[in-house]
């Protein structure tokens, strides 16, 4: 059986993985209960414009159908546009579902049809005859930026970038050696297992509980209560497990809200489920067009970053990400000049996609850094090296910790590197040409206030509770093996409750801050209950622990024992029955350091190398090897970690790749929206990925010294991929992502 000690830092096995893989694990459209109806999402089929008519007599007419709900009847609500605002709402007007008779976007909802069972739902949704009067939209990005603008500075908005420093335009016109080019991302869209979906369950007494698929079951909570003016004691959110979410489902999507006015108005529970098309229908990483300059001396050392980048943004709200912000964080440079706009298109607003921003900017910038590295005729690693800053020039704040080198080194090793020919299109195997690419990632090291209970009951059982999310990242298992060690037990008498908004107050789970905060709130938790625990042992009659200080004991399989004398020992069931308890329980609250956050900056660092294979013929690209160094601190689990890095590098193989939702601009639509025409990598497109954790001594973040890992997979994954290629085929190609038709033209 596995003790307490040396958990932290272990490879386990996730504790829900049972569940997960026996069907046990329950999600949000698979919670039944008594009397559920089935509600059917009827979408707009223009991009812009206003409904001038909707027919719903003919589904009406069904039997089993319960309501065709729309803007023409639907129950008042409280709506609280601005007053309201959830935990990562962008700055603007968020979007109302079944408002009025506008159409935003194409794919808008338009209707709800219910129904008692699904198959009839999905039959009368088709009977509704709507009538559009057409306006003209306008979706194009090249054309929307000649109308961009800053964002301007309001509560929801990110960090803006940092002001100028020195003559960034007058050092590159300068400059011996220049690099210039315009980067472009595509859009991509959330493509999880589980769709987006809720189940209302309607109580006798007027309470909601729902089933959601949530990043933050208290923000959904929230936002229901205020949106339908309830009270938070008659709405509770139940999110346990989630199929997948890295972003997307940190905002509450328009099912939740449909199916909750749905369960009001008919007193009845109701499930909506969005189909694969209508997941198209909501957030997306946004396009973004971004131009990098770089003015360096022939040693490689920059004397100039020029970095300009614009982004798309609905008509209602100005959702921004820190694109640019990187590029004056990874390299020392004495003249940086850094703007962003946003563009506003009539498409829906985009949301977070696994590391926002970083993923965007530091693609272009690590792709220019590439084309430098060439230009000055300098190994890529040895030109990062030139320029290494031990200082946030964005904030001039040290680090709290940073390892980068460390990892440039280990991960070179690691790939073979020093092997690496620098000559584009000198490696070869076969018909096909190899490739050797690199790139630096980064992402934001954040602990987030977080609240957390830990409760002992006499048979020795511990339950650590949490209203945070497992979005698929190991959540239970990290906090269940915090809890273990620090109480003393093993992790098979440790319960994590997790995802339900009942519990002590927690953040949506997002921007790899989850482990360190609510991980640093179990632990602090369970170090209260070792202190009640320990103050009933000295009081215990003839106690053994009675002159002893906490410092002094361990705790350990289910005792309490002297450091210097392990005979000396009081059982946790002993201590509380002396106590005259039968449970030991407390609350503790994680918080960032103030003071810390002024005196330092946080991130996890890493290094990317990448091996392609390119038909020469064909141009079909395989990504062959991924080697991935991070330094992010202590590492809690080295199976889970391993898997949330290799989770990212995934992602950014279909960024690199694969990953583009296709506008028709005649249109305004998305036109691939499904798997068969979105295409995600999949098991035949991975080969090798080495994840290497370097030692890093992190003790300003937080009691552990944990640092996240979630986002930090991605970031820089895929420039280093295009970097491969570009050495594999001598053709450089700014565009992501990399589709053989680019690299044949």
């Amino acid at each position: 059986m596995q003790l307490s000690k040396g958990l932290i830092g272990t490879p386990q096995n996730r504790v829900d993985g049972r569940a997960k893989v026996t069907g046990q694990a329950q999600y949000a459209a698979e919670f039944d209960t008594p009397d559920l109806a089935f509600g059917v999402v009827i979408s707009s089929s223009i991009a812009k414009g206003r409904i001038a008519s909707i027919e719903a007599e003919a589904a009406l007419a069904v039997p089993g159908v319960l309501d065709v709900i729309t803007h023409k009847n639907r129950p008042r609500t409280a709506w609280l546009d601005r007053s309201f605002r959830d935990e990562v709402a962008p700055p603007g007007s968020p979007f109302r579902p079944l408002y009025d008779e506008e159409i935003k976007y194409s794919g808008q909802p338009v209707a709800l049809v219910v129904a008692e069972d699904f198959e009839t739902a999905v039959y009368a949704a088709s009977l509704v005859d709507i009538a559009y009067e057409v306006e003209t939209h306008m979706t194009d990005l090249d054309i929307a930026r000649r109308e961009a603008y800053v964002p301007p500075k309001k509560r929801g908005g990110v960090k803006p970038p940092p002001s100028p420093t020195g003559d960034a335009e007058g050092a590159f016109a300068q400059a011996p050696v220049k690099v210039h080019g315009e980067y472009r991302i595509a859009v991509e869209h959330h493509n999880p297992m589980e769709m987006q979906a809720s189940t209302v369950v309607y109580g006798q007494d007027g309470t909601l509980t729902i089933h959601d698929k949530t990043q933050g079951a208290q923000n959904s909570q929230g936002y229901v209560a205020n949106v339908f003016g309830l009270s938070k004691d008659k709405v509770r959110v139940i999110s346990p497990f989630v199929g997948g979410a890295f972003g997307l489902c940190l905002r509450p999507q328009y099912q939740l809200f449909l199916a909750v006015l749905a369960a009001l108005e008919l007193r009845r529970s109701v499930r909506v489920v969005l189909t694969r098309d209508q997941m198209f229908t909501v957030g997306y990483r946004p396009m973004a067009i971004q131009t990098i300059s770089l003015g360096a001396n022939p040693d490689g050392k920059l004397q100039s970053i020029v970095h300009d980048a614009v982004q798309t943004t609905s008509m209602f709200e100005d959702y921004q990400e820190a694109i640019v912000n990187w590029s004056n964080l990874l390299y020392h440079c004495d003249n940086v000049k850094l703007t962003y706009q946003l563009a506003q298109v009539d498409t829906y607003t985009p949301c977070d996609m696994r590391a926002p921003g970083a993923a965007t900017g530091v693609t272009a910038l690590e792709t220019a850094m590439d084309e430098l590295a060439y230009a000055v005729g300098i190994d890529p690693i040895e030109l990062r090296l030139r320029n290494y800053t031990e200082t946030d020039e964005t904030e001039g704040k040290s680090y709290t910790s940073k390892e980068l080198r460390a990892c440039y080194q280990l991960g070179a090793e690691r790939f073979g590197w020093s092997k690496r020919n620098p000559e584009p299109r000198s490696m070869r195997e076969g018909r096909e040409l190899v490739g050797w690419g690199m790139a630096t990632g980064v992402w934001e090291a954040m602990l987030a206030k977080t609240a957390a209970r830990a409760m002992l009951t006499l048979d020795g059982r511990l339950e650590v509770s949490c209203a945070t999310a497992d979005i698929g990242t190991g959540t239970y298992t990290i906090l269940t093996q915090i809890a273990a060690e620090t109480m003393g037990l093993r992790m098979e008498d440790v319960t994590a409750k997790i995802g339900d908004s009942s519990l002590p107050r927690s953040p949506v789970e997002g921007g790899s801050w989850t482990a360190a905060s609510a991980g640093t709130a179990v632990q602090k938790a369970c170090q209260s209950v070792r202190e009640q625990l320990f103050k009933f042992a000295r009081q215990m009659d003839s106690s053994p622990l009675a002159n002893a200080s906490i410092e002094q004991v361990a705790f350990a399989e289910g005792e309490i024992r002297l450091l210097n004398d392990s005979t000396a020992r009081v059982t946790f069931a002993a201590a509380m029955q002396a106590g005259g308890v039968e449970r030991v329980e407390a609350e503790e609250k994680s918080s960032p350091s103030f003071l810390d956050a002024a005196r330092y900056s946080g991130y996890t660092h890493s290094a990317i190398f990448a091996e392609v294979k390119v038909d020469e013929e064909l141009g079909v690209v395989r990504v062959t090897r991924i080697v991935n160094a991070v330094a992010a601190g202590t590492i809690l689990n080295p199976k889970t970690a391993r898997s949330q890095v290799m989770g990212g590098v995934v992602f950014g193989i279909g960024m690199a790749l694969a990953e583009e939702s296709m506008l028709d601009h005649n249109l305004g639509r998305f036109m691939n929206h499904n798997f068969g025409e979105y295409h995600v990598p999949v098991n035949a497109d991975i080969y090798d990925i080495d994840v290497i954790f370097v030692s890093e001594h992190e003790d300003k973040l937080n009691p552990m010294g944990i640092k996240g890992l979630g986002e930090i997979g991605i970031v820089g994954t895929a420039a280093a991929i295009g970097n491969a290629i570009y050495h594999a085929t001598g053709k450089r190609v700014r565009e992501f992502p990399i589709t053989l038709d680019k690299l044949l033209e």
